[in-house]
């Protein structure tokens, strides 16, 4: 009789905080067709990083005739901007990303066949870019009716994947005056986490040689892919040498164009992360001795490119525990027998059976158990408190960066998720307007965290925006 009480009076909770908040998501649910064509344009084009012109205009076209003010080419990027709504009270920006992953077409299909296209969203930022959109809109409606002051910031953050678009906004100040930051990601499941992620320095290394015929005049020429290899092969040798919890990743963009030539330009692409910032710094420091070295033993010369350079991610407990009663509070979703066949085959692919039961509940809250990846959200968490959160836009067990996660998020199970992340983003915006303490909480938090005495220095120096790192 106790436990049946207990259960009652948390129904009857839930079912006052879903009233209590039921014009923020019925606003969202009543634009929902609209946000999925918004985000399947997006998902259409799949424009790199950097290069998203068109998915920039459209996300920004949604914000304004939605009535917020836009602020376009911000930090010296094209296709970064800021939307804005609000003069007065507590401001809360939501952070968007739209950009794709070159290499990875796929259609909305559970079986691998390409879209012909450069690229596709198999991070779900078209997802990302129109639910944190949808929020941003849905709290400006929340404002205006219930006459709360308080400003919502949409902040549109290009090229995260390795571009870094929050660093060189972050550099210019655009998050000094915020007082919390909201984001989301596509997942595979509904969670919100003690946040982590790698600290990542990237750069492009290159190499000129001496051209020359490989048969007829082999000793006139020195090989500039000669060099990558040997790079390659001492950064390979360097891994027993440095803390287990290092990540160095690599792709030869340039080995030359005929094997009778000897190549006089090569280039390779090296990633370098690690949990701590300083330390990345001194691994990259090292694998910029490898480059030396191997210019050094193949006659080559050597120049590189600082790409990227991103923080790890500073928690914020108070807000993960605020964010996650809100998801929770909205709860999950269910699939119609449609999605349930699409989610079966695509589960198949992965030799996994599908758990509908993942999507249908949100996962509790754990401290973090590791990082692994890397995201240029992590400078913006050691500018403001910020804090992030996952729903399920893929079949449960889904990786990143997988065909399998593009063919999803092109389909209603993507905008099921995605619907899920923009009430979340709204319910919880909602929340910290109401609750003053609640914001100086978390400041108080992030201060503590952070270090009195910390001074943001950006990894990737003072070098402008890399706008055509996907070049």
């Amino acid at each position: 009789m106790k436990q049946l009480t207990l259960l009652l009076a948390l129904c009857l909770s839930t079912l006052a905080v879903a009233q209590k908040h039921h014009s923020i998501t019925q606003h969202i649910d009543q634009r929902l067709g609209t946000y999925e064509e918004v985000a399947m344009q997006i998902f259409d084009w799949a424009e790199m990083g950097y290069q998203e012109v068109q998915s920039s205009a459209l996300l920004k076209k949604t914000l304004e005739d939605a009535g917020f003010n836009i602020t376009s080419a911000v930090a010296e990027i094209p296709t970064a901007f800021v939307a804005e709504f609000g003069t007065d009270g507590p401001i809360i920006g939501i952070l968007g990303e739209f950009d794709a992953l070159p290499g990875i077409s796929q259609k909305a299909v559970p079986y691998k066949e390409s879209a012909n296209t450069r690229g596709g969203h198999a991070c779900g930022h078209h997802l990302f870019g129109t639910a944190s959109a949808a929020a941003a809109i849905a709290v400006k409606a929340w404002l205006e009716e219930t006459g709360t002051a308080g400003i919502v910031r949409f902040y549109g953050t290009p090229a995260e994947e390795g571009g870094g678009a929050k660093v060189y906004m972050a550099r210019e100040g655009l998050f000094e005056d915020i007082d919390v930051v909201l984001h989301w990601h596509p997942g595979a499941s509904n969670q919100v986490d003690e946040a982590a992620a790698l600290a990542n320095i990237s750069a492009k290394f290159r190499f000129n040689g001496i051209s020359a015929h490989a048969a007829m005049a082999p000793e006139r020429g020195r090989s500039a892919l000669d060099a990558v290899e040997s790079m390659n092969y001492m950064v390979n040798m360097m891994r027993e040498h440095v803390p287990q919890d290092t990540r160095i990743h690599y792709v030869i963009t340039d080995g030359g164009k005929a094997p009778n030539v000897i190549p006089d330009v090569a280039e390779v692409y090296y990633y370098s992360r690690h949990p701590r910032r300083d330390v990345v710094k001194s691994i990259f420091d090292r694998i910029v001795k490898a480059a030396e070295g191997a210019a050094l033993g193949t006659e080559t010369t050597m120049s590189y490119e600082l790409v990227n350079g991103v923080h790890e991610l500073l928690p914020n407990e108070t807000l993960e525990l605020l964010v996650h009663e809100s998801m929770t509070e909205i709860g999950g979703y269910t699939y119609n027998e449609q999605e349930r066949t699409f989610a079966k085959e695509i589960s198949a692919t992965m030799d996994l059976t599908l758990d509908e039961s993942i999507t249908k509940r949100v996962l509790p809250y754990q401290k973090a158990q590791g990082a692994f990846g890397s995201t240029d959200v992590g400078d913006v968490s050691f500018v403001a408190p910020t804090v992030g959160f996952r729903t399920a836009t893929w079949v449960p067990g889904t990786p990143a960066h997988s065909w399998q996660a593009v063919a999803a998020g092109g389909t209603s199970i993507g905008v099921k998720g995605m619907a899920l992340a923009a009430k979340t983003l709204a319910v919880s915006a909602a929340k910290l307007y109401k609750n003053p303490k609640l914001i100086a909480k978390a400041k108080e938090e992030f201060e503590q965290r952070r270090g009195k005495d910390f001074k943001y220095v950006p990894l990737l120096g003072n070098r402008p925006p890399a706008l055509d790192y996907r070049n």
